[in-house]
């Protein structure tokens, strides 16, 4: 009976400390889970912090090739639609032209190359130009003996010792002369030859033919050896610092435009450019098919290779009237609200973006006006293209967020 007992005490003993291990257990568990709960509604915090924010690390930032930049004033309201070409004014062509019959010895220049005024483009030869400043020098010659003539006949005639007569006809073929010479000379002179020095009896055996005006060499005419006739073209020069949009106004909207009005077109050879121009020309004669009248507008903002000919599209802002606009690939949609991303502040390397709500105005030539519904810093920058991925970016790292 008393071994009994004593079994039954130490059975008692047994179950009450595993009852007090296993409460202490419990209790560190629950401590642990307690901790690893804090641990974790911190870190949801923190995602709660970094919500709203698109953060991209210097690699995906290179390859998105985001374009960063302010908000643009543009007039994007009422205009009229046009199109049109490149042109330059008449006095900024050239056709070079041979003026005395030669054969070609050299050319200078190829097309595209850059020539200022006065640059040698070919020199001519040929045994005429050899003959031509013989006569110059033999009517030269003769002129220096009548004047000569012409002075002692002159004397003589006043000392009433020559008769009249005699004096009229000395007088006569030394003005001739003189003036067979003067013409000798101008051409000389348009030959690009110095008189002075075949007056010396040192003769040219070629002459030059130079650039009337500075340009770009378009066309050249001749090859080396051929004979050329006197006003058979050479080279065509186009001097492109002038040029301007010569634009296609419709009789139904020649009403709304006048001289000073700005002009925003693109050219197909730059794509994503917007040029703009300042009319300063609107014509008053209509051409016929279709009927219209040409509207002449300097550029502004000129940019890349601009070369006559080329074929333009834009509007003519009739409403003066400037809005605040970014590109179009700046705006995206996002839970049905139009967003733009703001530039905030990026470290470690990141670059940081924070959507911002804005209305949509009127559009025109890539552009879009912009109204923020909350109030954006003066000096804010935008991303300027690529915003629906950014929106992809967001809604990616909700989906993560949420599992």
């Amino acid at each position: 009976m008393k071994i009994s007992i004593n079994y039954k005490i130490i059975l008692l003993a047994l179950m009450m400390g595993l009852a007090v291990v296993s409460c202490k257990q419990a209790g560190e568990n629950t401590g642990e889970e307690g901790v690893r709960d804090g641990h974790a509604h911190e870190e949801h915090g923190h995602e709660h912090d970094n919500q709203g924010i698109v953060r991209l690390n210097s690699e995906q930032a290179k390859v998105l090739n985001l374009k960063i930049g302010p908000v643009q004033q543009k007039v994007l309201g009422g205009g009229v639609r046009v199109s049109g070409s490149l042109k330059v004014p008449p006095q900024n062509e050239a056709t070079v032209t041979a003026i005395f019959g030669a054969n070609i010895q050299s050319i200078e220049v190829i097309e595209g190359d850059d020539v200022r005024k006065g640059q040698v483009l070919a020199y001519l030869s040929h045994p005429n130009i050899t003959q031509f400043q013989s006569e110059y020098l033999d009517a030269y010659s003769q002129l220096e003996y009548l004047k000569k003539n012409y002075e002692r006949q002159e004397k003589l005639y006043k000392e009433e010792v020559a008769s009249g007569k005699g004096f009229e006809q000395v007088k006569a073929d030394y003005l001739s002369t003189q003036g067979k010479v003067a013409s000798h000379e101008s051409q000389l002179r348009q030959l690009g030859l110095n008189p002075k020095q075949i007056q010396e009896g040192k003769f040219y055996d070629r002459i030059p033919v130079v650039a009337p005006i500075e340009g770009s060499i378009t066309a050249v005419e001749i090859k080396t050896g051929q004979y050329v006739s006197a006003e058979k073209d050479l080279f065509e020069i186009v001097n492109t610092h002038h040029i301007h949009a010569d634009l296609m106004v419709f009789e139904k909207d020649v009403y709304k435009v006048e001289k000073g009005q700005m002009v925003e077109f693109e050219v197909k050879t730059i794509p994503g450019k917007v040029l703009s121009a300042e009319i300063f020309s609107v014509g008053k004669v209509f051409e016929e098919d279709p009927k219209a009248v040409h509207v002449h507008a300097d550029i502004v903002n000129k940019s890349g290779k601009l070369i006559p000919g080329m074929y333009i599209q834009g509007h003519i802002l009739t409403d003066s009237a400037s809005v605040q606009a970014l590109p179009e690939a700046a705006i995206a949609q996002m839970n049905e609200e139009e967003v733009v991303f703001m530039e905030v502040d990026s470290h470690d390397g990141e670059q940081s973006y924070k959507p911002m709500r804005v209305k949509k105005g009127a559009a025109a030539n890539g552009w879009v006006a912009i109204e923020f519904y909350e109030k954006v810093p003066a000096d804010a920058k935008f991303v300027q293209n690529g915003a629906y991925y950014l929106v992809g970016e967001m809604q990616k790292s909700e989906l993560e967020h949420s599992h």
